[in-house]
């Protein structure tokens, strides 16, 4: 089975901006090198330096971050020469990817506010090495803790103007309410709050690129914490929060996050019913199973029931909205704990048996296959019953793991 991907939570009380996110991941500890090492190798690592010092914001801790140019007046940069730079850019592939999804992201937004071509826009603020230090400084610092996915909360974009190169801008800034509106991101009310810009374009970008849901996080136990502290002075503390959950271990037990999608049906017939769950396993859920429910009317139903990875839900909304009637889907995600397992197979007196090894903590546990129980019961004419009681005397030395097991 493969590994929950790891994710991290954001709190966004008071907006996001890019030099907060990378403030709170000093927090939590990342080495200032992990930030200044991949800007070094495009050139930029006498453009810069980063000041990080702990600070309060209405009386709570934090890390408040400055990024101190070392150019005068840095230049305005056009995507069309962004991009190859940071395509060609000597990093790992995870980390050029992440940074230019999010120049991407930006870079389009600013075109539709402006009605230019992506590869015509001019980066100011956003191109400009801040930007370049915040964008490369969180993917890279994300990628450091191991994050491969965020949660966060939908973060409020601010009121009133705010000073930009284009002169004065109404808030949110247009370029933040392209990206939360072409990449369906919610934004929280603003309302009580003084006349300010709460999410810069760059921080919801970053947002864009790395979180796959908006809200709550499934029940877990907070660790390894980072506080970024924003540059305003509000009539609040002005922070944001970042934390990873415990990779919790239990009596060899692994916690890990799932999607549950779930809808009830009463208008499909048992052959398109058994076609849909068909087609939810083959596109890759963990399992798909229906339960008999009542509902209005009296009307005879089924509330069916997939179970996934986090990363699977849009590729599987896809096949509900093709395969299946119902005009809603709910989804939240869940903590299930697993035990480790690996696959191999098993010397019998009937020849190889395919089956899964699973460690409890205080053992192994074999069980084979339920698909090979019932080809030997078929082949020997044996009973389900004695043929699992024989296979599981079987002593240790009869399992083996497959070869890509113990790479």
């Amino acid at each position: 089975m493969s590994p929950e991907p790891a994710w991290a939570y954001v709190d966004t009380p008071t907006g996001v901006a890019g030099d907060m996110l990378l403030a709170a991941l000093l927090d939590m500890g990342v080495p200032l090198e992990v930030v200044s090492a991949p800007l070094a190798a495009i050139g930029l690592g006498e453009a810069f330096s980063l000041r990080p010092q702990e600070s309060h914001s209405a009386g709570l801790r934090g890390l408040r971050l400055t990024v101190e140019l070392h150019e005068s007046e840095p230049p305005p940069r056009h995507w069309r020469v962004l991009a190859p730079l940071l395509q060609q850019a000597p990093w790992p592939d995870p980390l050029r990817a992440k940074v230019l999804q999010v120049f991407t992201l930006l870079a389009e937004a600013e075109g539709r506010v402006h009605g230019v071509s992506a590869e015509q826009v001019h980066f100011h603020e956003v191109g400009a090495v801040d930007a370049l230090v915040d964008v490369v400084g969180v993917c890279s610092a994300l990628l450091h803790l191991g994050i491969e996915q965020l949660i966060a909360t939908p973060p409020p974009a601010g009121h009133g103007r705010v000073k930009t190169a284009h002169g004065l801008l109404p808030l949110p800034a247009p370029a933040v309410l392209e990206i939360a509106r072409s990449h369906a991101i919610p934004l929280a009310s603003s309302e009580g709050f003084p006349a300010s810009e709460l999410t810069t374009p760059t921080g919801l970008a970053l947002l864009a690129a790395w979180v796959i849901r908006w809200g709550a996080p499934p029940a877990h136990t907070p660790q390894n914490l980072g506080i970024g502290l924003g540059q305003r002075q509000l009539d609040r503390p002005n922070l944001l929060r970042l934390w990873q959950p415990a990779r919790a271990v239990a009596s060899g037990a692994l916690q890990e996050s799932v999607l549950l999608q779930q809808c009830q049906i009463d208008d499909m017939d048992p052959e398109a019913m058994a076609f849909l769950q068909q087609h939810l396993r083959e596109a890759g859920a963990l399992e798909v199973f229906a339960q008999p429910v009542q509902m209005k009317k009296g009307r005879s139903a089924f509330a069916l029931t997939c179970i996934a990875r986090p990363d699977q839900g849009e590729a599987l909304r896809r096949i509900w909205w093709l395969h299946s009637s119902s005009l809603g889907l709910r989804e939240t995600l869940q903590q299930r704990w697993v035990l480790p397992r690996r696959c191999g197979t098993l010397s019998t007196p009937w020849g190889p048996v395919r089956a899964k090894q699973a460690d409890t903590g205080q053992g192994l546990r074999c069980k084979p296959e339920a698909d090979e129980l019932a080809r030997l019961a078929r082949e020997h004419s044996l009973s389900w019953a004695e043929l699992r009681a024989q296979l599981a005397a079987l002593p240790p030395e009869a399992w083996s793991p497959d070869p890509e097991e113990l790479s």
